[in-house]
């Protein structure tokens, strides 16, 4: 016990907020335009050039569309949970920085990790796709190169040549990185204005040049083409199984909520802004990729789309070969002004997390001469370049779309935890009221009977005596991770589960009775009374809708995705541990100190979150 409670308490440690001098505070100037315009530069990713024609040849089809809105839906409520989780933090920050703050230093080092995943993957994914679409433009000539001297004999899951041109572009902005380049803001607006005109340019092309007979293929059509058969024809070849995969992929483009939702300390009346900019932000996300795909699912048939290239060549489908080097060039503009700026992102993350002490320390080392962060730069540089080297893209937007699920869902529980928590300056108040109840409780000599005391829990499940949060309240809320399980149990089998004729659906429909009644127990639960500026509707019904969504959508990714992440995930465990026994060996160092010196470590303490 002595040697597990420093580990403990090392694991549930939250981090104080520095004090902000006055002169250094922001000062709130973002209203709604801004939020938005600063959300839709983030969001309106150029990975849709290639998501879109991924998706509908191979997982839904024309029916791409409606992906796209079950993701853009589920968006929106992780959306406002990120706004309420942001809105415990008086300060723009970051996901991992709140979660360090509210909920102690394993939680926020699982966030972190897994949001250091999403921000590498999607570069590389970025790099990748500038690969694909600059080899196009060339005649393919690179590609051709590259397999016949670099062909990779390996598992599905990798590419199947080792793409040194991405891996190129990678290093290139690593150096430019190095040698001290910063974000501008200029670079950033004149990318978002081509994205902007590529995609309405292809939107109007898709229009006017599109057949509707492409959504309503029959069999004659697809054998005309291909040399097999399908046994579902029409605007969702796939089904409904389709549709949801497809929307588990589509959560990359909806990559990028945070930017809005972390900006509540700078934001105008952001009670307001916060939540309606997040909305219309995804919204008008949404037209921009549902557009995209109407489009190019209108010009070409699903089945003969270019899945690395498909809508310079939907342009070339539809026999309009000018406007074919117009999209092609303003795509690649797009992909690689989009991948400057997501370089600039990851090295941020990793220092923060190294100087917390969740990291190596190494990551800290900053060059003299430049002022850059030269080792997280360049790990943050070298992992981007392999995955872009080795990895297909399709399972590198996959790969985002489920450490972007996992985050989600973390956050939402975030908000349910905060919510039915008792507040610090609380706490004595709850705990006298608690021993003044419970000799009142022992007085009853039915009490001390068995089912006496089973009905006085379950009256204390449903009508909590306490109108602010206890810490049994508290616990009620962690019991949540009992719904979490069983929503895996009907996720699995809900495919065989709800057929007709099968033996598992007493089961399903008794776990899913189950997951209503413990919905319904956190509920009548008291919430914490502390006021914020924005605070999730409808709970605890949203945020358990978003989580069992997530969880639903992350199952249906395929096995190979699960199989790298997993591997990312283990590559952590070492790497925590090590900090754990670090921190149990300053403990026992600090032991060992004087007595004078051992006072001062308290002390010190004390003073800081007194300042704070």
């Amino acid at each position: 016990e002595p040697q597990s409670a420093p580990s403990l308490v090392f694991l549930i440690r939250k981090r104080p907020l520095e004090a902000i001098a006055e002169s250094e505070r922001c000062v709130a100037h973002l209203n709604i335009l801004n939020l938005v315009i600063l959300g839709v530069g983030r969001m309106l990713r150029s990975g849709v050039y290639i998501v879109a024609g991924a998706v509908a040849k191979y997982i839904a089809g024309p029916a791409t569309i409606i992906s796209f809105l079950v993701a853009a839906l589920f968006s929106m409520l992780s959306g406002l949970c990120y706004a309420e989780f942001g809105a415990w933090v008086p300060r723009s920050g970051s996901v991992y920085l709140y979660s360090y703050v509210t909920m102690g230093q394993l939680y926020a080092f699982v966030i972190g990790w897994n949001r250091i995943l999403p921000l590498v993957i999607g570069t590389a994914s970025l790099a990748r796709a500038s690969s694909y679409v600059f080899d196009s433009l060339i005649g393919n000539h690179i590609s051709q190169a590259l397999q016949e001297t670099f062909s990779l004999h390996l598992p599905y899951s990798l590419a199947t040549y080792a793409d040194f041109f991405a891996l190129g572009l990678v290093l290139l902005m690593t150096g430019l990185l190095l040698l001290g380049a910063r974000e501008s803001i200029l670079v950033t607006k004149i990318s978002i204005g081509i994205n902007i005109l590529v995609l309405i340019f292809i939107i109007i092309t898709g229009f006017v040049k599109g057949d509707l007979h492409n959504w309503k293929l029959t069999e004659q059509d697809y054998k005309l083409n291909t040399s097999g058969s399908r046994d579902i024809y029409g605007f969702a070849p796939f089904g409904f199984e389709g549709i949801l995969q497809g929307a588990s992929t589509c959560f990359y483009c909806f990559f990028g909520v945070t930017a809005v939702a972390t900006k509540g300390g700078e934001a105008i009346n952001p009670r307001r802004s916060i939540p309606w900019s997040i909305m219309i932000t995804i919204f008008i996300c949404f037209l921009a990729y549902s557009g995209v795909s109407a489009a190019l699912t209108l010009m070409v048939p699903y089945h003969q789309i270019q899945p690395h290239d498909p809508l310079p060549q939907a342009i070339l489908y539809s026999w309009w070969l000018p406007a074919r080097y117009f999209v092609t060039i303003g795509t690649l503009c797009a992909l690689i002004s989009r991948l400057q700026s997501a370089m600039f992102r990851m090295p941020p993350l990793i220092y923060m997390m190294a100087k917390d002490g969740l990291l190596f320390r190494i990551l800290t080392r900053i060059h003299v001469r430049t002022g850059t962060r030269v080792v997280a730069i360049m790990s943050a540089g070298n992992l981007t370049g392999v995955m872009a080297l080795l990895f297909k893209l399709t399972d590198l937007v996959d790969l985002v779309s489920v450490g972007t699920l996992l985050i989600n869902s973390l956050v939402a529980f975030s908000v349910l935890v905060l919510r039915y928590q008792p507040d610090q300056n609380l706490s004595k108040n709850e705990n006298t009221e608690e021993e003044i109840e419970m000799p009142d409780l022992d007085e009853h000599p039915l009490d001390s009977e068995p089912e006496a005391r089973n009905s006085n829990v379950l009256k204390s499940l449903w009508f909590p005596i306490s109108t602010i949060p206890t810490r049994k309240s508290g616990q009620i809320v962690y019991g949540f991770l009992l719904m979490i399980i069983l929503s895996l149990i009907v996720v699995q089998w809900s495919s065989q589960g709800f057929s007709a004729g099968s033996g598992y659906t007493p089961v399903a429909v008794l776990l899913l009775l189950l997951i209503i009644g413990v919905t319904v127990i956190i509920w009548r639960q008291p919430q914490n009374p502390i006021p914020l500026y924005f605070k999730v509707p409808a709970l605890p019904v949203l945020p358990l809708v978003s989580i069992f969504v997530n969880i639903y959508l992350m199952m249906q990714i395929t096995s190979g995705t699960w199989a790298i992440f997993g591997i990312w995930n283990c590559a952590a465990k070492p790497i925590f541990t090590k900090k754990v026994q670090q921190h149990n060996q300053q403990e026992k160092d600090n032991v060992n100190l004087a007595p004078e010196k051992q006072l001062l470590v308290p002390i010190s303490s004390l003073s800081t979150e007194l300042a704070t």
